[in-house]
């Protein structure tokens, strides 16, 4: 099996010729919107389910005038379908940067400098960069920018290269969505990749520290930095040494936690490492930058987890998404709680989707660009290391999930401890109930049962009640309390649990309405309160309470 490298360099980021080409965007129509209102509801589901074919016949040129093809279409089928244009339509649709402008950038490759045999007839502009539309929606509001990145299998047809650089992929948008966005000093972005993660922490901090392995990754990012208005600090480097000995408020990372197959020793204790300097895989499985940390297992994101603290400012905060190993015998809680207790932070983890080893497999050997269809024995090479690297550590499932650390502040203990498992639909973006819900943690942890119990709270404007009935019955066999914001949660709540949510308007205390009710179901209001208040400290910690403002 062949690993490929990169084609092309990155692209330049020449800060006059940047700033044509954004002026040339700006009015081109070419936004998310604008594509998928050119190509019509048919072509962009299909191109959203990466079909390239109802995209390609919506976007090709008419017969007579190139000239005169929209800009928005232009552009799709050049950096998004990876499809050559003629120059003098490309001159169209960037009037001010032109084709010849585009190269010397390194978007395009004119056909004067094509391949040696190239047998164009006329000029045309072949794309070396995918560079599209990027609207999304964090906690800090809509953001639309444009992001360039490395051609992806839709436009190549091929294996990706090694050097990969990576657009803005499914899980690049949930940690952008997912992370808080309180505004902060300094933020580190480890892993950039292309700098999403970077662009959207520029919006609320004063400093954003950018740090990758890959050069050619920071390059791009670099590229997308200037077009889009932002200021960014890059560095070159692994893991945290790039960032060894500075603080950050706020760090967000998008690690290369994809579990590879390597060629692994025997480390005499029933484990397996990768001996040092050894990236050796078995079979010749491709590595790619942006997704392979170089370590067996899931020990990059354990080393992440337990080392970002040092990095971390008191009251600083860590987000990242991660892959977790369930092993024979131990729960995924336990081997990732472990993790936490090393790290000597708060910690909450939600596991968000399980897939075991074939299913785990299939996914990341096709998002390489491998499928059974075009490669069957490379894909059955790789399939059987990936099961075989597996049954080596008894590995029964993957967990994928978000990460949440928080260093202390000076003279606090870590009270943060929560593995929970949510594969359900969330309510996006989900970094302002995040960061909601640890503050209510934070704001518990000052507050016993008395101070509870004067607090005036108030429920929250998302949560509803379903009640179950038996047919016949006068009272409900079950009662859920049900967030629609958030992580959209349920809980069971007990008839007066009900009762009290539904009193919580500012107006009483949480002891006044616990009074109440005792009085009307005829009991001691010191055992409803020992059996209410805990449930009161969920309901604010979880955001369907909260302290009157």
């Amino acid at each position: 099996m062949s690993q490929t490298t990169a084609s092309s360099p990155a692209p330049s980021a020449d800060p006059t010729l940047v700033a044509r080409l954004r002026a040339d965007l700006e009015v081109s129509g070419y936004t998310v919107e604008g594509v998928e209102s050119a190509l019509g509801p048919v072509a962009a589901s299909a191109l959203h389910r990466e079909q390239a074919l109802p995209a390609l016949r919506a976007s090709a040129p008419g017969p007579t005038d190139d000239a005169a093809q929209p800009a928005v279409l232009t552009l799709t089928r050049l950096f998004v379908l990876g499809q050559a244009v003629p120059a003098v339509a490309l001159d169209a649709a960037l009037p001010s940067l032109t084709a010849a402008g585009a190269a010397e950038l390194g978007l395009v490759a004119l056909s004067g400098e094509a391949p040696q045999g190239s047998q164009d007839a006329e000029p045309t502009a072949r794309p070396l960069v995918d560079l599209r539309p990027y609207a999304a929606h964090d906690a800090r509001g809509p953001v639309d920018w444009w992001l360039a990145s490395d051609l992806g299998e839709l436009a190549t047809g091929g294996r990706l290269a090694g050097d990969h650089v990576l657009g803005a992929g499914g899980a690049s948008i949930t940690l952008a969505q997912v992370t808080v966005r309180s505004p902060r000093t300094r933020v580190l972005d480890l892993g950039t990749g292309c700098g999403i993660q970077a662009l959207h922490a520029s919006r609320h901090a004063q400093t954003v520290v950018a740090t990758d392995i890959s050069e050619r990754a920071l390059r791009f990012a670099a590229f997308n930095a200037a077009l889009d208005g932002v200021r960014l600090d890059l560095r070159l480097g692994s893991m945290l040494e790039p960032v060894a000995g500075e603080e950050f408020d706020l760090v967000v990372s998008n690690p290369p936690f994809v579990i590879t197959p390597r060629r692994a020793a025997t480390d005499g204790a029933g484990g397996a490492e990768v001996p040092s300097g050894d990236d050796s895989l078995p079979g010749e499985i491709p590595t790619y930058e942006y997704r392979d940390g170089g370590r067996s297992g899931d020990d990059l994101v354990r080393d992440l987890v337990t080392g970002v603290g040092a990095v971390l400012a008191p009251g600083g905060v860590a987000q990242m998404l991660g892959n977790w190993e369930h092993r024979a015998g131990e729960p995924w809680t336990e081997r990732v709680g472990r993790w936490l207790d090393e790290s000597g932070l708060d910690g909450w983890v939600i596991q968000r989707e399980v897939l075991d080893p074939a299913e785990y497999a299939e996914t990341w050997i096709r998002d390489g660009g491998t499928t059974p269809e075009r490669e069957p024995e490379a894909w059955a090479a790789a399939y059987g290391a990936w099961l075989d690297d597996f049954a080596s550590r008894d590995v029964e499932a993957i967990g994928f999930g978000i990460l949440l650390l928080r260093r202390p502040l000076p003279g606090e203990q870590v009270t943060l401890r929560r593995l929970e498992e949510h594969t359900g639909s969330v309510r996006q973006p989900l970094g302002a109930h995040l960061e909601t819900s640890l503050a209510a943690h934070l704001w518990l942890e000052t507050l016993d049962d008395a101070a509870l119990g004067a607090q005036r709270l108030v429920a929250a404007a998302d949560v509803t009640e379903e009640r179950f009935y038996t047919p016949g019955a006068a009272d409900p066999n079950i009662v859920i309390l049900r967030q629609g914001d958030g992580l959209g949660r349920g809980v069971h709540a007990s008839t007066s649990l009900s009762a009290l949510v539904g009193a919580c308007d500012g107006e009483l205390s949480v002891a006044q309405i616990v009074t109440a009710i005792a009085s009307i179901f005829e009991v001691s209001a010191d055992d409803l309160s020992a059996e209410l208040l805990p449930a009161v400290r969920g309901l604010v910690r979880d955001g369907f309470l909260a302290e009157q403002g």
